[in-house]
């Protein structure tokens, strides 16, 4: 599992029953600020088409499962502590909470849409979870700029030291001082450049250090919204609100019910329901009360008008769309699946090669590395060849 899909919001907003609901654990829930303090981390999955029935094969997954034409591919989700106005200067559980979603490489913001819980998560009503969006992000953008500052100063400091000189570069201070946020002098240099602003932070007013810090927070923080509780009518009404607000279109917004997901995937395992993680309908088998078939009407209803619960699609968006991030399979051009057919599947970065891939398997094998053959069309592909989403890859070595 290579990717961690981090789960932040304030507190009491559900963010430990999307949690529960997505990885079937049983950390503790509660409609109290702090619920959760150390970070929960357990095993989620993407789905995505299964390539074997292209190739009249049943897969044999090493990991995760397929259920028809999807296969389930593990990644690790993190439930981190409740973020509360003033977490960058420490405030509530701040120190330990940046900290703890600095291991993210996407994250998912669970809001509570129905507006039951105020900006400190305690409970209220009438609370415009607009708030909500800005506020994190407001934090997160702080977060960045105090550790932008820091580099800036240590640039100044090298600059006007004993032995200045133009071999000190802008992008290689603050890519070492940024370094924990998985950027680089590249990407950094782009990024300022592309703000309008010269490589010498001497000429950038606050709102120029403001805004490259957010810059660089949304391209190493990717973020989704996951509409929390959406099975209220209070939170139906703030999403047609929310959506509706051309300020709020950059956010990518999924209608969620951590509840419904959950209670689904416990009729499933008692046999009631027929349901699989992510679609958008469900069958009863099995022999249910008045009180039970009537919560699965409400369900039904939900998941009939949004697509399903939304907590599968959250992660699946967060992974493939916002972090442009591809599923691979090992593959083999010659029919020979004597090892087992589809036993593996990888979630590499959007722009990987077929030599990164064969570096992804093993180290030994990226060094042997001679070229790769597409499984779908048996042609030969070179090392910088990008992979396509799914693509089903032979790599064949000096090994």
């Amino acid at each position: 599992m290579s990717y961690k899909v981090g789960l932040v919001g304030k507190p009491s907003v559900g963010k430990s029953s999307f949690f529960n609901a997505a990885t079937m654990n049983d950390v503790p829930e509660g409609a109290y600020p702090f619920t959760t303090i150390d970070p929960s981390v357990g095993e989620a999955y993407v789905g995505i088409d299964c390539a074997a029935p292209e190739f009249d094969e049943e897969c044999e997954p090493n990991h995760g499962f397929c259920t028809g034409d999807t296969r389930f591919v593990p990644v690790k989700l993190v439930d981190v502590a409740g973020l509360i106005p003033g977490a960058h200067e420490g405030k509530g559980l701040g120190n330990q909470f940046l900290t703890d979603l600095n291991e993210a490489d996407v994250l998912v913001h669970v809001v509570d849409f129905s507006g039951t819980t105020d900006i400190e998560g305690e409970p209220t009503e009438g609370h415009d979870p607009r708030e909500d969006v800005d506020f994190l992000a407001d934090e997160l953008d702080q977060w960045y700029l105090g550790i932008l500052e820091k580099g800036i100063e240590k640039y100044g400091s090298m600059y006007e030291g004993p032995n200045p000189g133009d071999e000190i570069k802008l992008e290689e201070v603050l890519a070492e001082q940024l370094s924990a946020f998985r950027t680089n002098k590249d990407e950094i240099k782009q990024v300022v450049l592309s703000l309008g602003l010269e490589l010498d932070p001497e000429g950038w007013d606050d709102d120029d250090r403001f805004e490259l810090a957010r810059e660089l927070r949304t391209r190493t923080k990717p973020m989704i919204v996951a509409a929390n509780k959406m099975d209220t009518p209070e939170a139906r009404a703030n999403y047609e609100a929310i959506t509706a607000d051309p300020e709020y279109d950059h956010l990518t917004v999924i209608p969620t019910s951590a509840h419904a997901e959950r209670s689904l995937k416990n009729a499933a395992e008692s046999g009631v329901v027929e349901y699989t993680q992510g679609e958008s309908e469900f069958d009863v088998v099995g022999d249910v009360s008045e009180e039970q078939a009537a919560g699965l009407e409400a369900i039904r209803e939900f998941v009939t008008e949004f697509g399903g619960t939304g907590v599968q699609a959250a992660i699946e968006t967060a992974l493939f769309e916002e972090l442009d991030a591809k599923a691979v399979f090992p593959g083999t051009a010659n029919g020979d699946w004597s090892k087992g057919p589809f036993r593996d599947c990888f979630i590499l970065p959007g722009h990987a090669t077929a030599e990164e891939f064969a570096y992804h398997l093993h180290s030994d094998i990226g060094d042997g590395f001679l070229h790769g053959i597409d499984c779908r069309s048996r042609r030969q592909v070179g090392a910088d060849a990008e992979l396509d989403h799914r693509a089903v890859l032979e790599v064949v070595t000096t090994g």
